[in-house]
């Protein structure tokens, strides 16, 4: 118990809570067990998972009774239902011991009254709880003692075992205890841990040792087994020394051994035991122990293989039938001696196959399993196999074999390449090999080679813990072994099977991420049958490399073909499972995955003149591997497309210039009439000669009366004269002409009549105007009176020649409108009479003097009112002269300028 007091604040009133704490005692129904001690100092130490009681009592004050304490137990209230009210004054709890931390348990009071409230040191008080286990049993005791030089170690050396658990609060501490019982001694020696040594001065040779282990703590102590045994029952020697093998020519299959005591035997007498193991292997072979006599100092060991490297090692105990054995001795190694090879060689065959040539056979071999020596040399002998029954002669052919004798242990086959042939398709051979050694011959091995036999089914390989196994279904003959063969590249190694094998696991070394070419041969009494073949991989991972790809030809505008090369056999890692390829031109990114078997693929629906950037990733079960990018772009134009072009538009042209040439050939006379209109030649016009008053004349005027440049001659009055004969007739004139152009169809609507010779007032006149035409009349009058220009003037009297042409332009407005005609005729025609005669020349406006241009404007006046000009009298005209009066010269001159002007 512990009592904890707090400074009173009303002197005169004392009062103090006393805990009393029972030791935690079981009795025999395992209760606990309550021996109440006032007022005790130390803290108890508790056995985990037992319950401690503890009691509170209030004394020397009545301010509180049982009712106003409680409990805390690590600053936590301990449940009401673990309290026990044992009186008004004493309050007791039980609580559970279940961790091994210690705690404080409190007994404190509530708040009843201000005197408590400050006084609350006097009215808590509380116990320190520390916990642990009770010491486990050590278990499993063991002594030893070793050898030191030539005599047995006086200390002795034991470990055990601690059973149950312990807290660093609650330690253990182990006591060993040795006992002789001869001398009555005893010896001990204390530790926390779990060996300790004991020195008993000198060793006791054949003497009863008791040994034990005693643990104990503050809960309570606990003894180990006695171990009693005879003193050499513990002791452990050193290894035999000087091991020695011996090899003896004349035992080739045996090794004799020889080794030296350790100790000497007045101390220990001693047993051994024997092992040994080919060189590089770690399967020993132990010797029987009753094969090995007590004392004895060697042994000779049998059955061994010839030739044959073995290590040896020997060790040793107490011959009795407990004790120690010593550790092994170092090894002793020896080759055994040569012998004849027991065994066959392991023959086997490459065949290459061509269409073009014969096969090509290599014959191959391993030395015998059972070679008993190293092989100096192999006999192979070669005959056609239909020959064998009749006879087995043939050419012996030695291969030897260079050979040192630093080369692995024959456990290690290697394998000889002895023969090449050219075997035709149908031809069958029989070999026979012998391997010899220094001491003799092995047994024959024979191969048959004949056509192809039926093979095995449904072979699989698959891989299983770091190993490929195989399986299949045997053919329907029956097969006397199988040759399971694997090969990588131009390494090659095969394994020999039972012909009732139809599984198996290649015992081979292989290496991972290389791909085999697994192969299974049936053999029918030697004679090979067809192969089942499939690959595999003992790993698989991702490829080294990836596939280069490249352009086929040149691209197209809308397709390209992309070709690759299959990843070479050693670089692959794996199978390939499938190839994605991936093209590009720009930001978007394009992919399309094809078959592990495919090589080349045409890219499709590509934009025309644009550059694309392509790649192919080779994918396999563990990741996949990229190879190089290759850009390309595609063409403008496609294959033919711009020939297409070029054709068509050629085509094209060719059928309009066709059309055009048969259009023009239809359409000839419309597209002369639209482009070339026919304008009349006034040069080859028929003009008939007309007078108004005189019958038409029978005779045609003379061509050059319509040539460029006439001739017209003039009577020139005087001024008087002329103008009034022309004011006198001015009147008979105008009635006469406008009753002849009404009749003759000229003028207004007689521009598309046809045309006539005359118009008169006669009935010729008139019938003339009955014929009708396309053309537009023109009429021209020829007269010449007096000279024009310097030109001599014919005086012989002149008819009057009236021509008329045909043309197709339209009427002129003085046409249209005779009135103004007549009008601008009576104003011009006074100042006709009164001018000179003169010639005029078409063409030549350029050249002319001022005094031309005059007169130019003058005829053109008098041109405009010509037939209308009145006269005062109706005259017959002379030669020379029109119906008008007019120069017949100056009006055939200027008819083409009138441009559609028709005289009447």
């Amino acid at each position: 118990m512990e009592r904890i007091w707090t400074e009173d604040a009303f002197p005169e009133r004392r009062s103090s809570l006393v805990l009393l704490s029972p030791p935690p005692r079981l009795n025999q129904k395992g209760h606990c067990n309550e021996l109440l001690v006032v007022d005790s100092p130390q803290s108890p130490v508790l056995e985990i998972g037992t319950d401690f009681a503890a009691t509170c009592m209030i004394t020397n004050t009545d301010e509180v009774t049982a009712d106003d304490l409680y409990w805390t137990l690590s600053g936590t209230v301990v449940p009401k239902e673990q309290y026990t009210r044992i009186n008004k004054t004493a309050l007791s709890v039980t609580v559970p011991i279940t961790s091994e931390k210690r705690e404080w348990l409190l007994c404190r009071c509530k708040n009843v009254s201000a005197y408590v409230v400050l006084n609350k040191g006097r009215f808590m008080h509380g116990i320190f709880l520390t916990k642990g286990y009770r010491p486990g049993k050590p278990e499993n005791l063991s002594c030893i003692a070793v050898q030191e030089e030539r005599y047995i170690s006086p200390n002795i050396t034991c470990v055990w075992e601690a059973a149950g658990r312990q807290t660093g609060f609650v330690p253990t501490t182990y006591t060993l205890n040795l006992d002789v019982k001869i001398h009555c001694g005893m010896y001990n020696v204390s530790t926390r841990e779990k060996s300790a040594t004991v020195s008993v001065g000198l060793f006791p040779n054949h003497e009863t040792l008791d040994i034990w282990v005693e643990a104990h703590n503050t809960l309570g102590k606990v003894e180990s087994e006695h171990l009693k045994e005879e003193a050499n029952w513990f002791v452990k020697t050193n290894p035999p020394s000087d091991v020695r093998v011996i090899s003896e020519r004349t035992f080739p299959t045996s090794l004799l051994i020889n080794w030296a005591h350790p100790i000497d035997e007045v101390y220990v007498k001693l047993t051994y035991e024997i092992r040994f193991c080919p060189s590089g292997s770690q399967n020993w072979t132990y010797v029987p122990l009753v094969d090995t006599a007590k004392g004895i100092q060697s042994f000779r060991l049998q059955n061994l293989q010839p030739d044959t490297v073995y290590v040896t090692q020997v060790r040793c105990k107490n011959a009795i039938e407990r004790g120690y054995w010593s550790n092994w001795s170092t090894n002793a190694t020896e080759r055994t001696p040569e012998d004849r090879p027991r065994s066959k060689p392991d023959l086997w065959k490459i065949i290459t196959e061509d269409e073009s040539t014969a096969r090509q056979v290599w014959f191959i071999c391993k030395d015998p399993v059972l070679s008993n020596g190293r092989i100096i040399r192999f006999d192979i002998k070669i005959q056609d196999h239909k020959d064998r029954v009749k006879n087995r002669s043939g050419e012996l052919e030695s291969i030897p074999v260079n050979r040192s004798k630093a080369d692995p242990s024959p456990s290690q086959q290697k394998i000889t390449i002895l023969k090449q042939i050219s075997l035709d398709d149908k031809k069958s051979v029989e070999v026979y090999v012998t391997a010899v050694n220094s001491v003799g011959k092995s047994p024959e091995a024979s191969l048959v080679i004949t056509e192809k036999l039926p093979t095995v089914k449904d072979l699989k390989v698959q891989r299983n813990g770091g190993q490929l196994c195989l399986e299949w279904k045997p053919p329907a003959r029956p097969v006397s072994e199988y040759v399971v063969e694997w090969v990588s590249g131009s390494r090659i190694d095969w394994q020999r099977e039972k012909g009732s094998t139809k599984n198996t696991v290649i015992k081979g070394s292989l290496e991972k991420f290389v791909s085999y070419t697994v192969s299974v041969y049936p053999l029918y009494s030697g004679v090979t049958g067809k192969p089942a073949s499939k690959e595999a991989f003992l790993e698989e991972g991702v490829p080294l490399i990836g596939p280069a790809v490249k352009l086929k030809g040149k691209p197209g505008c809308n397709e390209a073909e992309l070709v690759w090369n299959e990843i070479p056999q050693h670089s692959r890692r794996g199978f390939i499972t499938n190839y994605t390829i991936f093209y590009t031109s720009g930001t978007k990114t394009h992919n399309i995955t094809v078959p592990a078997n495919t090589t080349s693929y045409t890219l499709k629906s590509l934009s025309r003149s644009t550059k694309y950037d392509t790649w192919v990733i080779a994918s396999t079960i563990r990741g996949s591997k990229r190879g190089f990018n290759h850009s390309f772009t595609t063409l403008k134009y496609g294959t033919g497309e711009i020939e297409g072009i070029v054709v068509g538009v050629c085509l094209s042209f060719l059928f309009v210039v066709l059309l055009t040439m048969l259009l023009c050939i239809y359409k000839k006379d419309v597209i002369k009439d639209n482009f070339w209109p026919r304008i009349p030649n006034p040069g080859e016009s028929t003009i008939g000669n007309w007078s108004p008053d005189y019958p038409l004349k029978t005779e045609t005027p003379k061509e050059n009366c319509l040539s460029g440049i006439s001739v017209l001659d003039v009577d020139v009055c005087d001024g008087k004269c002329g103008s009034e004969d022309d004011k006198a007739s001015l009147p008979l004139k105008k009635d006469k002409y406008l009753s002849e152009e009404h009749s003759s169809g000229i003028g207004g609507s007689s521009c598309m009549s046809s045309p006539r010779q005359s118009v008169s007032d006669s009935d010729e006149g008139g019938d003339m105007a009955d014929t009708t035409a396309s053309t537009v009349q023109y009429s021209s009058v020829v007269a010449s009176s007096n000279g024009y220009k310097g030109q001599t003037p014919n005086f012989q009297p002149q008819q009057a020649i009236f021509s008329r042409s045909e043309s197709t332009q339209p009427l002129l407005d003085s046409e249209e409108n005779p009135d103004m005609l007549l009008q601008e005729g009576s104003r011009q025609s006074q100042h006709f009479s009164r001018q000179p005669s003169f010639t005029h020349t078409a063409g030549n406006e350029d050249s002319a003097d001022p005094a031309d241009f005059n007169q130019l404007e003058m005829e053109q006046q008098v041109l405009e009112p010509l037939d209308f000009c009145p006269l005062e009298e109706e005259t017959t005209p002379t030669d020379g002269q029109s119906a008008d009066g007019l120069p017949a010269a100056l009006v055939s001159s200027y008819m083409p300028q009138l441009g559609g002007y028709r005289p009447q």
